[in-house]
């Protein structure tokens, strides 16, 4: 998004405003005050909106539109205030042009719902499953449910079982093609 500040492109045509004509700036008051109260008005402009980059234009903004009317501040100790406001009416003016992308409709778009298994048969599938757990050696049903049940890594689970890493790799593996066997877990497939 790209925020052009009128009020300062209409004082540099009019010819009102400072002029560039004793270097850089025509205010070195200003630019003394931006590099002092930059970090703290940067914050504020980071409070008005989510992205950092779009604070970064805001800020710019503001104090385009202060260095502009800079000789028309009479307390040059309210600065803070004076950038504030135009940080705030900057940003609210944004707020109102932007686009807004809804739409009304006549009808509710309904979203997408996928069916909810029947709690029964998903409890049979527990149960089955569990019951070809409980066939496989003791070694490989720990590390089964460490590994998926508990969700413990394959080297936490070598860990609490004293084992090596591979060792809780090559057993898994077995115990998975059991219960890829198994004839109880067939219809689930």
């Amino acid at each position: 998004m790209v925020t052009v500040c009128t009020s300062a492109s209409k004082a540099a045509t009019r010819g009102t405003g400072p002029t560039r004509a004793n270097g850089p700036s025509a205010y070195p008051s200003f630019a003394s005050y931006v590099r002092a109260r930059q970090p703290v008005l940067l914050r504020t402009a980071r409070s008005l909106t989510a992205n950092p980059s779009d604070a970064e234009d805001l800020l710019q903004t503001a104090l385009t539109k202060t260095y502009v009317a800079w000789d028309r501040i009479e307390d040059h100790r309210a600065l803070d205030g004076y950038v504030r406001r135009a940080l705030l009416n900057t940003r609210t003016s944004q707020w109102r042009k932007r686009k807004v992308d809804e739409f009304a409709c006549d009808e509710l778009p309904e979203p997408e719902v996928t069916p909810a298994g029947d709690p029964a048969e998903q409890q049979v599938l527990r149960d089955a499953m569990w019951r070809a757990i409980m066939k496989l050696p003791a070694r490989q049903r720990a590390m089964v449910v460490l590994r998926y049940y508990e969700d413990l890594s394959e080297a936490q689970t070598a860990e609490v079982l004293g084992v090596s890493i591979g060792t809780v790799k090559s057993a898994v593996s077995r115990a998975l093609g059991k219960l890829r066997e198994d004839p109880e877990l067939t219809p689930v497939r």
